[in-house]
């Protein structure tokens, strides 16, 4: 998969308002923690996340997008009124119908002349759309499009805290299933994409390449609670982590080696990565697995925890914004998402 003429006009994003420390999560576990009798400090040790950023409450996936949008629109000095195409890539939605794009397309004032919906595909879903727009725009349909993200991980933080404290049949064992849910944050970020003919962008678009990796589609399972008894909205995710990261890495490995044959390039020939980020260990063993120098994978973990499909983009976005990627370089953007599926794609400046 080759792109020749799609540029990266403008990059959006916002970060919550609100920090939630590793610390404060413990916190609210106290009692958990002491039954089990895990030590304070386990979750930021085990994860690197030291805190992460939640909304206000209230607010929708479409709300953060909308933000990111606005500055990633302002960024790309093309005018909402030549977009031609908006994508909206999250986990996170307002509702099941109409698509989230709707409400976003809306409050961004983007023309009617302009293809609307929605990406759903668990962590990769922003990666994804940048496939899709690309391709309209290498193939001549449209001239430039607008790609955003809202992740809301409020819900799940809550729904997982509850849960883990109602449980009273909770090990040290079955606890684990739930730590990954720890370590979500929120978050929103947007992308202009171009034509370079219509507007020729600083980043160009190179292309990539992807595995599906499904026999262990069931190591991360996670959705809206059916309990009747329930007041509160419960949204809950089990994940196997350990054994995710496992089956992730060998499909990461098959999906590197594709990568590079595929854009024609050597390793050595890429400056920085931008990954979707999922915890420390995970971070490491993949650039151990793949061969790669830990210290050119630009990171925002620790201060943002897992983004959910915000992650990788978010991270570029800040990257290019601390000048970590600049004139004359090249960036691949990692992606390893529950499915399991696996996309990396190739940028040049």
């Amino acid at each position: 998969m080759k792109f020749q003429h799609v540029r990266f006009q403008g990059f959006g994003y916002e970060l919550p308002p609100n920090v939630i420390s590793s610390e404060d999560i413990e916190e609210s576990l106290a009692p958990v923690y002491a039954k089990l009798k895990l030590p304070k400090g386990r979750l930021e040790l085990m994860s690197g996340i030291k805190e992460r950023r939640f909304w206000d409450k209230g607010t929708r996936p479409s709300d953060g997008a909308v933000l990111a949008g606005k500055k990633a629109i302002a960024a790309s000095g093309i005018a909402a009124g030549e977009l031609e195409c908006l994508i909206f890539t999250s986990v996170s939605r307002d509702m099941m119908e109409p698509a989230t794009a709707s409400f976003v397309h809306r409050q961004l004032g983007l023309p009617e002349r302009c293809l609307v919906f929605d990406i759903s595909n668990a962590c990769l879903g922003f990666l994804d759309g940048m496939i899709f727009l690309a391709n309209m725009i290498e193939l001549g349909q449209i001239k430039s499009g607008l790609l955003v993200a809202g992740e809301t991980a409020e819900d799940l933080l809550e729904s997982t805290i509850r849960n883990l404290a109602a449980d009273n049949s909770l090990t040290r064992k079955t606890i684990k299933y739930s730590f990954a849910s720890l370590t979500i944050g929120s978050g929103a970020v947007a992308l202009v994409m171009t034509h370079e003919k219509y507007c020729s962008g600083k980043q160009k678009f190179i292309g990539g390449a992807f595995r599906a990796n499904t026999g262990y589609s069931e190591l991360c399972q996670g959705g809206q609670s059916s309990d009747p008894d329930s007041s509160h909205r419960s949204i809950l995710m089990a994940t196997d982590s350990e054994e995710l990261m496992k089956r992730g890495i060998e499909t990461a490995k098959d999906t590197w080696h594709d990568f590079l044959q595929e854009l024609g390039w050597l390793a050595a020939d890429i400056d920085v990565f931008f990954c979707h980020q999922v915890g420390q260990a995970h971070a490491r063993l993949l650039f151990e697995s793949l061969g790669l120098a830990p210290d050119k994978n630009f990171e925002t973990l620790s201060l943002m925890g897992n983004t959910g499909s915000v992650s990788a983009p978010v991270t570029m976005a800040m990257g290019l914004e601390q000048g970590i990627f600049s004139k004359g370089q090249r960036a691949a953007l990692l992606g390893i998402g529950s499915g399991i599926n696996c996309l990396m794609l190739g940028v040049e400046w």
